[in-house]
C-alpha cells in the first residue's frame, strides 16, 4: 500500500473557485435589485430612527411604478394590503423627484382612506 506525504490541494482550490464564483453571481443580483430613487431635496429634513420590522416602505420610482417593501405592486393590490395595516404602523414614502403628482396623491389618497397618518416623506438633505 502506498503512503501519502502530502496532501493533494488541487481539488481543494478547485471547489473554492466554484464557490467564489457562486458567491460573486448571487452579489451582482443583490445589487441590481435595489430600486433606484433620486429624492427630492429638502432644506428642513430631520433624521428618522428605523423602527426595526414595523415600517412599512411604499417607494414610487421614476418609472411611476409602485414598490411595497421592495417588491413591485400595482395600485389595486397596494389598496388590499393597506386595509389589513393597524393605523398605528409608521409609513416611510420614498417618491423619486421625476414622479407625477398624480401618482404620489393616489398613493397618499390611499393612506389617508386607511387612516394611516403615522407618514414620513423620505428627501435628502440640503446644506444650508
Amino acid at each position: 500500500m502506498k503512503t501519502f506525504n502530502q496532501i493533494n490541494v488541487i481539488p481543494f482550490i478547485d471547489i473554492m473557485l466554484v464557490l467564489l464564483a457562486i458567491v460573486l453571481t448571487t452579489a451582482t443580483f443583490i445589487s441590481q435589485g435595489l430600486i433606484k430613487v433620486n429624492l427630492p431635496d429638502a432644506s428642513t429634513a430631520t433624521r428618522q430612527t428605523d423602527q426595526a420590522g414595523k415600517t412599512l416602505k411604499i417607494t414610487l420610482d421614476a418609472n411611476q411604478q409602485i414598490y411595497l417593501a421592495n417588491q413591485l405592486i400595482k395600485l389595486d393590490k397596494l389598496d388590499q394590503q393597506l386595509q389589513t395595516t393597524a393605523r398605528k404602523t409608521a409609513v416611510v414614502l420614498r417618491v423619486d423627484k421625476s414622479v407625477r403628482f398624480a401618482q404620489f396623491v393616489r398613493v397618499i389618497d390611499l393612506l389617508k382612506k386607511y387612516q394611516l397618518e403615522n407618514l414620513s416623506i423620505m428627501t435628502t438633505r440640503t446644506g444650508s
